[in-house]
């Protein structure tokens, strides 16, 4: 079973389809920013437009994959960011949800596509060659990003959700601490620990 899901997520055509998907996504992300980055000082400017910058981390290591090259650095940049901003887009509409009282059919589609972001970091980790310093240099710009947007309050506006923005602040800066633990896990501790028992046998 595992063997025919590497199959799939290395097919080449499979490779393009998400490729172009990521790309579209990324695009119509930054479209969907343009608002609040019309407001935002030059300086702040490409912290502030989260989800898809993490769809454009993933979109260049699939393009790296289509041409046979690996970025590690992007790769852990890409599963720590799609993680933690496609769980918090979706409890960010679901709490929005329970705000307002209203789930709009674009908030359904955020919710879907932010899941699916999040799931297609992970699904790719057994190919990253990620090493320890990938993923700290990945977790400092988590980190820093955290702080601009909840220190320097450049954190995506949704709706009413400013009124609980100290909450979710909070909960966005241990979000980041399982998302880099998570893709230490996936991408480096899970792997040496497979290869240490195919050398035991």
């Amino acid at each position: 079973m595992k063997e025919y899901i590497y199959s799939w997520l290395t097919n080449r055509y499979f490779l393009i389809i998400l490729f172009i998907t990521n790309l579209l996504g990324t695009i119509y992300g930054y479209y969907w920013y343009r608002f609040q980055l019309a407001d935002t000082e030059p300086i702040f400017l490409i912290f502030v437009p989260d989800s898809p910058t993490a769809s454009l981390f993933f979109t260049i290591v699939i393009f790296g994959y289509l041409i046979n090259r690996q970025w590690p650095l992007i790769e852990a940049l890409a599963i720590i960011t799609l993680f933690k901003y496609g769980i918090w887009a979706v409890v960010m509409n679901f709490l929005t949800w329970g705000v307002t009282g209203e789930m709009s059919a674009v908030a359904w589609m955020l919710v879907l596509s932010h899941a699916a972001m999040a799931v297609q970091g992970l699904l790719y980790a057994p190919f990253y060659r990620m090493k320890i310093w990938h993923i700290v240099l990945a977790a400092v710009w988590t980190f820093h990003n955290d702080v601009i947007d909840y220190v320097y309050m450049q954190y995506p506006v949704y709706s009413r959700l400013a009124e609980m923005i100290d909450h979710i602040g909070y909960f966005t800066f241990w979000l980041s601490v399982c998302s880099v633990l998570i893709a230490w896990y996936a991408g480096i501790y899970r792997k040496e620990w497979q290869r240490s028992l195919h050398r035991k046998e």
